[in-house]
């Protein structure tokens, strides 16, 4: 099956459809209209180069996290454009609000040739690979299967209260599976979604990078 990814702009407008919350963030062209972008969306931002070929923008280096001010996000936005290569193809800015949680999980769906489309949910970020703490579950999802698959994740201790955060939000959390699950039934079209990491902004989940594919 071939499939083509989508920009992380365009992967975030998908999913939010569906209503899963993603960091709020603006796609602009140049240096100067991602200065004007920080400053509508409030310090400290997030800056990626952003484009339907580039898929693993932090082994690259094309992602500055955690500029405070006008000068940081220009010359952060000027250094990303200059870093494309002809092979990324059509390339823009994401600008996006930093979040301030530290917890960081993961959540997605994909196909199975035999089985079909499945949800899973685990631990994130750069610990994905090292700890391998994920569920799976057919779709479609109902809200009891949703609410297995967050009691089933061997580290339970991220859910709970955390260095002074609040204990995470478990309705939130089922929501966002039971809304990959629809996305999964709606939209054949869609090979994988990944939400790596889904942050835990003030209990909350909160979608900071979005990757979907698509056959073709």
């Amino acid at each position: 099956m071939a499939t083509r990814t989508l920009s992380e702009a365009d992967s975030a407008l998908l999913v939010a459809r569906y209503g899963i919350p993603v960091v709020a963030s603006r796609c602009v062209a140049t240096p100067e209209l991602a200065v004007a972008a920080a400053s509508e969306l409030g310090y400290p931002v997030v800056v990626k180069l952003n484009g339907e070929r580039i898929a693993h923008k932090s082994e690259r280096g094309l992602v500055r996290v955690g500029l405070r001010d006008a000068t940081a996000v220009g010359e952060a936005a000027a250094a990303l454009l200059a870093a494309a290569t002809p092979d990324d193809g059509a390339v823009d800015v994401l600008v996006a609000r930093m979040g301030s949680g530290t917890r960081e999980l993961v959540a997605g769906m994909s196909r199975d040739e035999r089985f079909g489309a499945c949800v899973m949910f685990g631990v994130g970020g750069v610990l994905t690979e090292a700890l391998g703490d994920a569920v799976f579950r057919l779709a479609p999802l109902d809200a009891s299967d949703a609410d297995d698959m967050i009691d089933e994740l061997r580290t339970q201790g991220l859910l709970a209260a955390f260095r002074g955060e609040p204990p995470v939000d478990r309705g939130a959390l089922v929501d966002v599976l039971l809304a990959l699950s629809r996305l999964a039934c709606d939209e054949p079209e869609v090979a994988a979604v990944d939400l790596n990491p889904l942050l835990i902004d003030n209990g909350a989940p909160l979608a900071v990078d979005a990757l979907v594919e698509v056959q073709t």
